[in-house]
């Protein structure tokens, strides 16, 4: 809790998103629902056209071929949006595809075979790249040994070198897109100053706490400490110093506790401390000697960097919100009665451990 900020509320989660929110927030989160998103979309509006052009043309053969894709695209859609399952439904819908472009390009004459380059690269979206560059091979094989879009030996050796490099640049996007998207995920999850985790890892931290306590009764303590004046070092002696602070802070609290509590920032000069495992007396014993520590080894031109700290542990059927809220309140307090000190809010009914 800031010294400027001390009646800050912690979410409500009460507030539901609306439907279109939260289909928004998922396409943009899982990159490969996006993507069966998209195929859907292009079944939608690109290959159900052709299925009924190709009707009205009395070409039933290609026009059923249509309709069977279009269907099983769409339907991958609907069970990924159902389910959450885009790995497996991306691995099937990659299957699927290779497939129809195979048949596809073994019926229709002359143009059957254009219809396999985006399955080429969007094989590479939907699974594995190992099994995409597997599913491929055996699309392009197929359709020159099938084909009848390819009459000429020229047409097969262009066919073949132009699928060649659309895969082989698509496998390198591919990659690349998956390494970047990787890295992004750490970074949206750390804070970029100290490197520990963030908000955002916290709340996902915290909600699995308090459902894994209610399967194993395992006892839970969290931690809430801020900085003590810090705005005060901030604005008299730079945010330079101030940093360097927050960063000997982090690396200080993890180096004196143990490898399986985990150190969030969670805003600020405000920790969150989560401890599984850890009773009463741990709890407050751990919290006790990062305060002397914090004392001890942080300092400013000023004098030693002192920090408050509040405690609670998970009560039984408690929600991690209401959880977060007590030892917010409890840091509170300890600001209230002069800072540089401990309060351990008052215990619910906990799970035994």
């Amino acid at each position: 809790m800031s010294d400027n900020d001390k009646n800050r509320p912690v979410r409500d989660a009460s507030l539901a998103e609306p439907a279109l929110a939260v289909a928004t927030r998922r396409l943009r989160t899982d990159f490969q629902l996006s993507i069966i998103t998209l195929l859907g979309a292009a079944a939608l509006f690109g290959i159900i056209p052709f299925g009924v052009y190709r009707f009205l043309e009395t070409n039933y053969l290609a026009g059923a071929a249509d309709s069977l894709i279009s269907f099983g695209i769409l339907s991958s859609v609907i069970y990924a949006w159902l389910s959450g399952d885009t790995e497996r439904t991306g691995f099937a819908l990659a299957v699927f595809c290779c497939v129809a472009g195979a048949v596809i390009g073994s019926i229709l004459p002359e143009v059957g075979h254009l219809w396999s380059y985006p399955i080429l690269v969007a094989s590479f979206f939907l699974t594995r790249p190992i099994i995409a560059i597997s599913l491929n091979t055996a699309m392009v094989v197929a359709i020159i040994i099938h084909g009848t879009s390819l009459p000429s030996g020229e047409s097969l050796w262009a066919y073949f070198a132009t699928a060649t490099v659309v895969s082989a640049c698509a496998f390198i996007f591919a990659i690349r897109n998956q390494q970047q998207r990787k890295e992004m995920a750490v970074l949206a999850r750390r804070d970029p100053l100290t490197g520990i985790r963030n908000r955002r890892s916290m709340d996902d931290a915290l909600q699995l706490a308090a459902s894994t306590a209610s399967r194993t009764e395992t006892p839970y303590a969290l931690v809430m400490l801020d900085l003590d004046h810090f705005k005060a070092i901030n604005d008299k002696h730079g945010h330079g110093l101030g940093d360097e602070i927050l960063v000997n802070l982090a690396r200080m609290v993890e180096r004196n506790t143990r490898q399986s509590d985990q150190l969030f920032r969670f805003g600020g000069e405000e920790f969150v401390l989560l401890m599984p495992g850890v009773d009463s007396d741990g709890m407050s014993a751990v919290v006790q000697g990062l305060r002397q520590k914090i004392r001890s080894t942080l300092r400013s031109p000023d004098g030693p960097v002192t920090a408050s700290f509040g405690a609670a542990h998970l009560g039984a059927d408690e929600s991690w919100e209401d959880w977060l809220k007590r030892a917010d309140d409890a840091l509170y307090q300890a600001k209230e009665r002069g800072r540089d000190c401990v309060i351990i809010a008052s215990d619910r009914e906990q799970p035994a451990g």
